[in-house]
């Protein structure tokens, strides 16, 4: 993991007090609302339905032990016992005080942790495949190249005031966990034909209200210039995306009116003025920083797998369990562990207080105490001995933490909606409180196979609705929550918007409206084809049919 060095830790330092003194000239009535709204944003601070809330940072989503513990620490402290992980592979606070905001900082940041760029028109969290550094199908560990981008865009003053806010994603293999084609910028590395790592870089992906998915617009970059490529992407965006209307200010738009090829010109002929003797200043800081991230000292013990394969024959939970959540490594005699936040009838991505100091003390125990965020608002262990999984997950199942649905029907997406978020005009949480137990059967689950249900609670889609396979909107009609359905979204790499059904249902219809759609992949499915896969054989009409009737 990235240590913070003398430099960031009294940069953090000296934003924390800063930011102490612009919460007592708000509180003191020397600053107005929207005199302060800007340096709240600034540090993650937003204003909810009703309370504030704190957004906090997890770079490329990776976390130690000691970090969580302060995670849960902040939790009772200053909140009401949890937090929500999120898309962005941060967490937020749903309930703190304003007056307590500058010490929640002040602690985080003792802890190597901060709020900056968390919100506002600047480069947000750069976000990676949660498997990074351990994926068995990997060409190259991300996290170094988020790392740079992290540290080069932090307080960047030329992106400092970008047209609208502006996410980056990294890939590390061609299995894209990152849904790097719904991103500003997507970075996906290849290895070419003489064997040299590089990166295709993709623009224009993103959701909302126009959903676009990325264009490639560079197919292979070098090391030594990925950086000052994503500064040229930047600059002209900078100057010619749109800050006159908000809803057409993200990069999206610009590649959409303006076209891939005119705007490629633009940014190759700005990629041409970055002098080139700084890719050797590059390509010496990433080396620099790679050295952060070299592979953990692995036990020599020869592994026994005759342990594992017992309790895997005695106990059927854990089979489950182990079939579905348990990915394979890198490393011979070693697994990734995966842990749902998706309880049937829970809080898709919450996490209590003391089940983050579990999953700190496990991390401690079996993972070498890192742990590491994903997108999909769960939690991974990314090193975990096999000869230990049983013993592990007797001790995750003790806490609800158990839960044997990765990738699976209730491993639900979900935004917090209605419920907490001002923009809502409906609620998430408790359609998939409702899903989740229409599909509670494990079984059920398991038959169904791999299927992703992702629910916003309005048109921002911080829920991701657009690229779930079942894709739920949450829309205001007169007043009543509706909710609009869409198919056929992906998020992989062979990522799809989803297309709208038709009309939408009710708060009560929507369960059983998903049921349907269901039951209709299943009579309709060919031996080992999955809900995406029979989808796209037989397209959207079967569907309709069920929820609408015969045209």
């Amino acid at each position: 993991m990235y240590r913070y060095d003398e430099f960031d830790a009294e940069f953090v330092k000296q934003r924390v007090d800063q930011f102490r003194d612009q919460v007592q000239r708000r509180v003191a009535g020397e600053l107005t609302e929207d005199e302060f709204k800007p340096l709240r944003l600034m540090n993650g601070l937003y204003l909810q339905l009703h309370a504030y809330m704190l957004r906090v940072a997890i770079p490329y989503g990776t976390l130690s032990a000691t970090q969580m513990y302060k995670l849960a620490d902040i939790a009772d402290k200053y909140d009401k016992g949890y937090g929500h992980f999120t898309t962005r592979q941060n967490i937020q606070f749903n309930w703190p005080k304003l007056n307590d905001v500058p010490d929640i900082l002040e602690e985080l940041a003792s802890v190597e942790m901060h709020a900056i760029q968390t919100s506002g028109n600047c480069i947000r969290n750069v976000t990676t495949d949660q498997w990074a550094g351990v994926a068995a199908d990997e060409i190259e560990d991300p996290r170094p190249v988020c790392e740079l981008i992290r540290q080069w865009s932090t307080l960047n003053p030329e992106f400092a005031y970008l047209p609208r806010k502006f996410k980056i994603a990294v890939t590390g293999s061609s299995n894209d966990r990152a849904a790097v084609k719904a991103h500003d910028i997507g970075i996906i590395t290849h290895k070419n034909e003489n064997g040299d790592i590089g990166y295709e870089i993709l623009i224009g992906g993103g959701l909302g209200r126009t959903p676009f998915i990325g264009k490639t617009v560079k197919k292979f970059v070098g090391k030594d210039r990925l950086l000052a490529y994503i500064e040229a992407v930047m600059r002209v965006y900078n100057l010619q995306g749109r800050r006159d209307n908000k809803y057409k200010a993200r990069i999206k738009i610009l590649t959409h009116e303006t076209g891939i090829e005119k705007l490629s010109e633009m940014i190759e002929r700005e990629f041409e003025r970055i002098d080139k003797a700084q890719g050797e200043l590059e390509l010496a800081e990433l080396n620099r920083i790679e050295s952060y991230f070299e592979p953990p000292q692995y036990s020599s013990e020869q592994d026994d797998s005759t342990a594992l394969q017992q309790s895997l024959e005695a106990n059927e939970q854990f089979n489950y369990w182990y079939n579905t959540n348990v990915a394979k490594h890198q490393q011979p005699g070693y697994a990734i562990v995966n842990i749902s936040l998706k309880p049937i009838e829970g809080i898709p991505g919450d996490a209590t207080s003391a089940q983050m100091r579990l999953v700190a003390q496990l991390a401690e125990q079996f993972s070498l105490s890192e742990i590491r965020v994903t997108h999909e608002q769960n939690l991974v262990l990314p090193y975990v001995k096999q000869a230990d999984l049983f013993t592990l997950w007797q001790q995750l199942e003790q806490h609800d933490l158990g839960n044997s649905n990765l990738g699976l029907i209730t491993d639900i997406i979900a935004c917090p909606g209605l419920d907490y978020c001002a923009l809502a005009t409906a609620r998430s949480i408790p359609i998939a409180q409702k899903i989740s137990k229409v599909f509670a059967d494990r079984r059920k689950q398991q038959d169904i196979g791999k299927l992703q249900i992702n629910i916003s609670g309005c048109i921002n889609a911080c829920g991701h609705h657009h690229v779930g396979n079942i894709g739920i909107l949450g829309l205001d009609k007169k007043g009543e929550e509706y909710y609009q359905i869409t198919l056929g979204g992906n998020a992989d790499e062979n990522a799809a918007i989803g297309k709208i059904t038709g009309p939408g249902f009710s708060k009560d219809e929507i369960a059983g409206a998903v049921e349907t759609v269901v039951n209709t992949y299943i009579e309709n499915r060919q031996t080992d084809e999955n809900f995406i896969q029979t989808h796209s054989r037989i397209g959207d009409v079967p569907f309709k049919e069920a929820l609408y009737g015969p045209n």
